[in-house]
């Protein structure tokens, strides 16, 4: 069977950073990469150092929802769009995600929609169109990235719940002519959360829709780990690779990569 592709999220909060990390993936076996323009609206505070009875030091963040908001004003759209489709090798895809699906685009939803037509012109491979954007700014995004032989990925994001297998499948079929794959990420809460989006893809491994389901959370990474018996077409990973990474639903590539292989996928 073939494998998924692997898009790696880079989760850099410049333009530096982003071009270091895509670089990074390519070696590590990313297909492509997911450029969270968004991203760039963040500025990353300093870690809180702790030091135990025997002299151990920890650092740790807070989460990027509680990170400080650069202005829009703050960030040169087409300036940074040129660096990065300069700089990356590997086909992208952008994305600009508003704060109502978990993203940290600081300004209004007019100024991000100019933002995701800069992302389409400047000649990305994917686009990333949420199914939650008013349908006539849609269907103009869609006809641009048309125009530009940009495809779109039609997102769907839960950041409170995952919901029911059926529904799941439902959201993945009733919004199939939307965009070229259908994401859908939902917010794991318990186990039986991680199990629904689990028995919705098998359940769509007949389907011809091409779609990547995952969430976030304690589990959300078993839908990514199996994605190539369950016909996901595409798999989202990272270059984080810190402790318990499994429990914010995340997976490293490389180790990715190497549950595939261990596994026989």
């Amino acid at each position: 069977m073939a494998d998924p592709l692997v898009c790696v999220s880079l989760e850099g909060t410049t333009v530096k950073e982003m071009l270091d990390e895509a670089a990074r993936a390519g070696i590590a076996g990313a297909d492509l990469i997911e450029v969270r323009f968004d991203r760039l609206y963040l500025s990353k505070p300093q870690p809180t150092v702790t030091e135990n009875e025997e002299g151990e030091v920890t650092k740790t963040m807070p989460p990027a929802s509680e990170w400080p908001v650069r202005d829009f004003a703050d960030i040169d759209i087409e300036e940074s769009i040129t660096a990065l489709k300069e700089g990356i090798a590997l086909p992208v895809i952008f994305a600009a995600r508003p704060v109502r699906e978990g993203g940290h685009f600081s300004g209004d939803e007019a100024q991000r929609i100019s933002a995701l037509e800069a992302g389409i012109a400047s000649g990305a491979t994917w686009v990333d169109l949420e199914v939650s954007i008013e349908d006539s700014i849609r269907t103009k995004l869609m006809k641009a990235a048309k125009a530009s032989s940009c495809k779109v990925v039609a997102s769907i994001h839960d950041t409170d719940s995952t919901p029911s297998s059926e529904e799941i499948q439902g959201l993945i079929k009733d919004n199939a002519d939307k965009g070229d794959l259908i994401k859908f990420c939902g917010t794991v809460n318990d186990h039986q959360d991680a199990l629904q989006i689990v028995e919705a893809t098998h359940a769509m491994s007949n389907e011809k829709i091409d779609f990547a389901a995952m969430a976030l959370g304690n589990g959300g990474d078993w839908a990514r780990l199996h994605a190539p018996v369950l016909n996901q077409t595409m798999v989202y990973a990272t270059m984080r690779n810190e402790f318990r990474l499994s429990d914010k639903g995340l997976v490293n590539v490389r180790d990715l990569k190497e549950a595939w292989n261990l596994l026989e996928y």
